[in-house]
């Protein structure tokens, strides 16, 4: 704190930047910062010359004519444009990182399904070789649907950067920590935290706790935002001010260095002679964002019944269907559960949207075995799930007082396209071919006489 001496009542913060070192909090506000003094230009965006001898450029995240409450851009003041590169773009292949449509002629998709974690193996895997495609949905290149993914990250990535042209990405850990180094300011996540780095957003991973492992969405379509509230009003569910977006940050390297760009589904890689990180100062409101999910306020029933799983997304991207989304991000996290004579876990049912889930640490409540930390589940568009057989008889048969559901954290990747399996997801991650047998004891209680069995 200081005290300014033209007005010596007054104490003021002492930062800028809000309460988190190196962040500025908020959801989709207008940031403005600076790495060196007066690198920010003010009352313009493109200066005839820009302070310290830098460039101006404009990274859009939406079209220019995009209604201005929806209307998403930066302007970034670096030390080279990033339009400077020495060699022409050179397809590569990553062949385990897929975008839709994919459709392997060899795979069912139609089914429920259940993975145990994706080992570590000894493999050295960077941010692009460790991506493991699990499922796609949609068209990439008509800017609808997603892919889910499991990363595996060993090693820091080296003078090697990447974006992807094609989509943004919701990161959710689930071991390890992770540093997202970007155009913009540097981003550190660990389990129980997400990140969302843009599309177009040229960024370096690190890893800072190894071996790292967890689950990327991969989002062509709108981007992500915060759901609206409707009756709930202004507070709870995931709140404005607990996102982070960093502060400027950058490095002035001159020595070689590739880019890989994520393109059409397909990976491709140029050579540069300097870092790209060299943002020196921006504004603007299309930028990378942490959260922490511990700070998620979970809203429920307080009497009676079970509301829709809805009831708990953090970030929703819009589709062209109003109320029905391209990707819902749903948390299930520990809560108080108080509704009276209601079964409290999930309850069966078939759904037009299709369920993507992972387990980030604890235990599941409507499936208490077999959905273990690091493990995912599928539910795809219209087809039957629930709670099995003991989860079933324990909630029907329980005393129901207040009882607080703790050590869980769950998340599901919810979309309103059928979700089609990878190669690698039928074949070579670790699928548990008996998962429906989950449900194969489940006892038929019917017998024509009234009442509650």
């Amino acid at each position: 704190m200081s005290t300014h001496a033209e007005f010596p009542t007054l104490t003021s913060a002492a930062t800028p930047f809000g309460t988190t070192a190196g962040y500025m909090p908020g959801f989709g506000n207008d940031f403005e910062t600076e790495a060196l003094p007066g690198a920010l230009p003010q009352g313009m965006n493109s200066p005839q010359k820009v302070n310290y001898g830098l460039y101006g450029e404009q990274l859009s995240g939406t079209a220019f004519t995009a209604p201005s409450h929806q209307n998403e851009r930066t302007w970034c003041y670096r030390i080279r444009p990033s339009v400077k590169h020495t060699h022409r773009f050179e397809r590569i292949d990553l062949p385990l990182w897929k975008s839709a449509p994919h459709v392997d002629p060899d795979v069912t998709s139609l089914g429920q399904y259940r993975w145990d974690p994706v080992p570590h193996t000894e493999e050295e895997l960077t941010w692009l070789t460790g991506m493991r495609t699990m499922t796609t949905a949609g068209d990439v290149n008509t800017q609808v649907g997603m892919a889910s993914h499991v990363y595996l990250v060993t090693e820091s990535m080296q003078d090697a950067y990447f974006y992807s042209a094609d989509s943004e990405l919701l990161v959710v850990p689930q071991e390890g920590r992770l540093r997202f180094a970007t155009e913009l300011g540097v981003i550190d996540i660990e389990p129980q935290e997400i990140a969302v780095i843009p599309r177009g957003l040229v960024y370096r991973v690190e890893v800072l706790d190894g071996p790292c492992r967890g689950f990327v969405c991969e989002n062509y379509g709108q981007k992500f935002e915060l759901p609206g509230r409707g009756p709930i009003g202004a507070n709870c569910m995931a709140n404005p001010r607990d996102f982070k977006t960093p502060v400027a940050a950058f490095e002035d390297r001159e020595l070689p260095s590739t880019v890989t760009v994520k393109w059409a589904g397909q990976f491709h890689e140029t050579k540069i002679g300097h870092s790209p990180l060299d943002v020196v100062a921006w504004h603007g409101n299309y930028a990378p964002v942490k959260y922490d999910l511990r700070t998620y306020c979970p809203v429920g029933a307080i009497l009676f019944d079970h509301p829709d799983p809805s009831i708990f997304t953090v970030l929703t991207a819009p589709s062209g269907v109003e109320g029905t989304a391209n990707i819902d991000f749903v948390l299930f996290r520990d809560r108080w559960m108080v509704a009276e004579d209601t079964f409290r876990p999930p309850w069966y049912h078939k759904n037009v949207m299709s369920e993507l889930m992972g387990n980030i640490y604890g235990i599941y409540d409507a499936k208490p075995k077999g959905f273990v930390p690091g493990g995912m589940s599928l539910h795809n568009m219209m087809l039957p799930h629930g709670p099995d057989k003991n989860a079933f008889e324990g909630a029907s048969n329980a005393e129901l007082g207040p009882e607080y559901l703790a050590n869980t954290m769950s998340f599901m990747f919810e979309t309103r396209f059928p979700q089609h399996l990878t190669g690698f997801a039928a074949k070579d991650a670790p699928l548990q071919d008996d998962y429906i047998d989950c449900w194969a004891d489940i006892e038929k209680k019917f017998d024509g006489t009234a009442g509650k069995k």
